[in-house]
């Protein structure tokens, strides 16, 4: 990447789309433009990509025209996920105060360390991004903490110490968080936001843990002490060895391929796109339904479509990356974000399992998943105790995921 100096970028009508799989060979994607009708973001693929490349996403195949975003302020197909989340663009709102707010804009002060192989550059000719320079370390975690917190109260973050709190961008959220470097990899590091009634980043590590129990794979977290509680280290699944692997969100997916936003749309897409070898496209539509139970249990109804993520092979097929963001809601809502069966997202163990032949399940399968689940989550407080969760976020969390809408539902299956 060569750095562009944020000051002299001049909001335009026209960026460019690199490809970023191998950062020391970057290749020109295509030309991103200003879609006004929608006040998002369109992309036309450039000549080389079309005779080389690849489809980005199921919406976007290989031809000539222009493609638009189909929803107000948003960008083209996989694009959509080049864009920074809330936070990103809290920080982005805040620090660099950027003349225009526009989708495009966004796209670019995102910087360099974006989610996926996608990168934005000002230039067709040569890959010139915004960089900020180094990521952090793990000591600099309580000063970045200190920068999160004054940027929630609105307070001046000194410019020498701005490349701690770089933009970025993820997959959904408008939890405080920044990019660092730890072991060599890049991680995220997650902060409870101020007056938050748990320590919700040792929460998630726990509710993380407890999930590998029930057979589902998860981002590896390690649960990192500051000022103010905890903060949680996230290991990046879409860096690998110095490469970038090219990554789509469920919401981008399945929109795609104009499907609902569910479970078991998930599942099907990854029985028509997942990777064939050994019969891992089937390993991850079973560990797929496992996921939707443990939400369902652990009372995780923040489990919308962009909190899961597909990661692409070198053969162009998908895996189901390794589960994020799972952690009790504490909402008490009683339906998923995402449809669970065939009473769209009620949260019942009933719903799961009235489609799991769309997760390639018999009935007797299911079953068999569901009590792996149940038996996980039943030894839930445990488990919390043992990763550090004190006695009285214990008993909070009790409030939602023992209530008796879940609690009779897990203890009767289990009786069952």
């Amino acid at each position: 990447m060569i750095p562009f100096d944020l000051d002299t970028y001049q909001p335009g009508e026209v960026l460019f789309l690199w490809w970023l799989a191998r950062p020391d060979t970057p290749v020109l994607i295509g030309e991103l433009r200003i879609a006004r009708q929608t006040k998002g973001v369109s992309l036309r693929y450039g000549e080389a990509w079309l005779k080389s490349g690849f489809p980005l996403s199921e919406d976007l195949p290989l031809d000539r025209r222009e493609f638009f975003p189909v929803e107000k302020e948003t960008a083209a197909g996989a694009v959509d996920d080049a864009r920074p989340d809330r936070w990103g663009e809290r920080v982005i709102r805040f620090l660099d105060k950027p003349p225009r707010l526009a989708v495009l804009d966004f796209l670019f002060y995102a910087g360099d360390e974006r989610f996926g192989a996608l990168g934005v550059s000002v230039s067709p000719d040569a890959y010139l991004a915004r960089g900020m320079g180094p990521l952090p370390q793990l000591a600099d975690a309580s000063e970045i903490e200190e920068l999160v917190r004054r940027i929630l109260d609105g307070a001046p973050v000194p410019a020498q110490k701005r490349r701690l709190i770089a933009p970025g961008a993820t997959l959904g959220g408008a939890r405080p968080k920044a990019m660092l470097t730890l072991e060599g990899h890049p991680w995220i590091l997650k902060f409870n936001e101020p007056g938050e009634l748990i320590d919700q980043p040792l929460v998630e590590h726990a509710t993380m843990t407890l999930a590998t129990q029930a057979g589902i794979r998860v981002a590896r977290t390690m649960p990192v002490k500051v000022r103010h509680g905890h903060a949680l280290a996230v290991q990046r699944f879409d860096r690998e060895g110095g490469w970038r692997r090219h990554a789509l969100s469920a919401n981008v997916a399945l929109k795609a391929a104009h499907e609902a936003l569910g479970y078991p749309e998930l599942a099907q897409w990854l029985r028509r796109r997942g990777v064939t070898s050994g019969g891992l496209h089937r390993k991850h539509m079973e560990e797929l339904f496992r996921r939707m139970v443990f939400n369902i249990l652990i009372d995780n109804t923040d489990d919308h479509e962009k909190n899961h993520a597909l990661l692409m092979t070198d053969s162009g097929e998908y895996t189901l990356s390794p589960a994020f963001d799972v952690l009790p809601s504490g909402q008490a809502l009683g339906y998923q974000q995402m449809r669970v069966g065939a009473d769209a997202a009620d949260s019942t163990l009933e719903n799961a399992l009235s489609e799991c032949a769309q997760f390639g399940l018999k009935k007797a399968e299911a079953n068999e998943q569901v009590t792996r689940v149940c038996t996980v989550v039943a030894g839930w407080r445990k488990h919390f105790a043992q990763a550090g969760v004190s006695g009285r976020d214990i008993d909070s969390l009790a409030g939602q995921i023992e209530r008796p809408f879940l609690l009779l539902q897990r203890e009767g299956w289990l009786r069952h």
